[in-house]
């Protein structure tokens, strides 16, 4: 967890995502890049998960 990833507004930012994918007025060119944005957000979330769980264990 060396950078400044906010898992909170990461978090924030996938809600937005879905709610935009699931209207019907969002283009399938923008729904393209929505799902491209949203699979950085989940990586980044899922690094930063691993990495709290990793620092928790070393403190049990």
């Amino acid at each position: 967890m060396t950078d400044n990833f906010d898992y909170k507004k990461a978090l924030e930012e996938l809600e937005t995502i879905a709610k935009k994918v699931e209207d019907p007025a969002t283009a399938l060119s923008d729904i393209d890049k929505l799902i491209a944005r949203a699979d950085e957000l989940i990586a980044r979330c899922r690094e930063y998960l691993r990495t709290a769980r990793s620092m928790v264990e070393k403190i049990d």
